[in-house]
C-alpha cells in the first residue's frame, strides 16, 4: 500500500505516518532523511546532492525523484510506503506519478489532514512551550510568525495537490483537528475500505 499524506505545517502528518507504519508495516519516508542517508552512504546520487546543499542551493526534483525511486525499490518498501513531505508541487507530483507508473506501481491513497489555521498555530506553540517544560531543544520553526510564512508557502506550492489528487480520484480528506486517535482511526478507515 503507498500512500501521501498532506497537509499543512503542523497538521499532524509525521505524527500520522508514524503510527500508520506502525500499524501496517509500511516504511515512512521522509526526502529530507532520505537525501541525509544517500549523502552519508556516499551513493552517487547522493555525492551530487551533497554538492548542491553544501552550496546553499536546493537539490533538484529530478535528484530528489532519483532517491525516492532507488529507496523504493528496497526489500523494507515491499509492502509499501508513506511519503510524508513528498510532493510538495504540481511538478513533483506528475513527476512521482510517471516515476511509479515506470515500476509497475501506484498510489493507493491521498489522506489530507485538513486543519484550521488558527489551531495549527495553536499546536505549534503549544509544541514549543512543551518542548521546554521537558528541557528539550525547540524547533527553530516553532513559533507562530515561521508558521505564518510556512502557511504562505505551503497555500502557494503545496495545496494546488488537493486539486491535482482530487482529479485524479485519489484524494480523501480526513478531520485532522480530530484528537490523534481519531485522526488515524479515519485514516484505517479510509484504507480497510469503510470509508
Amino acid at each position: 500500500m503507498n500512500i501521501i499524506l498532506l497537509g499543512a505545517p503542523g497538521a499532524g502528518k509525521g505524527t500520522q505516518a508514524e503510527g500508520l507504519a506502525k500499524r501496517r508495516g509500511l516504511v515512512q519516508l521522509s526526502t529530507g532523511e532520505m537525501l541525509r542517508a544517500a549523502v552519508k552512504a556516499g551513493t552517487e546520487i547522493g555525492k551530487k546532492a551533497e554538492a548542491i546543499m553544501k552550496s546553499g542551493g536546493l537539490v533538484s526534483d529530478d535528484l530528489v525523484i532519483s532517491i525516492i525511486s532507488d529507496r523504493i525499490d528496497e526489500p523494507d518498501c515491499a509492502k509499501g510506503f508513506i511519503l510524508d513531505g513528498f510532493p510538495r508541487t504540481l511538478k513533483q507530483a506528475a513527476a512521482l506519478r510517471k516515476m511509479l507508473a515506470e515500476k509497475g506501481k501506484s498510489l493507493d491513497a491521498v489522506i489530507e489532514l485538513r486543519v484550521d489555521d488558527a489551531v495549527l498555530i495553536g499546536r505549534i506553540e503549544k509544541r514549543a512551550a512543551d518542548a521546554m517544560a521537558a528541557g528539550l531543544p525547540v524547533r527553530a520553526d516553532d513559533n507562530a510568525e515561521t508558521l505564518k510564512l510556512r502557511l504562505l508557502a505551503y497555500y502557494r506550492e503545496t495545496a494546488p495537490l488537493v486539486g491535482y489528487y482530487f482529479a485524479h480520484d485519489q484524494l480523501r480528506t480526513v478531520d485532522g483537528m480530530a484528537p490523534i486517535e481519531d485522526v488515524a482511526r479515519q485514516i484505517d478507515d479510509i484504507l480497510d475500505g469503510k470509508a
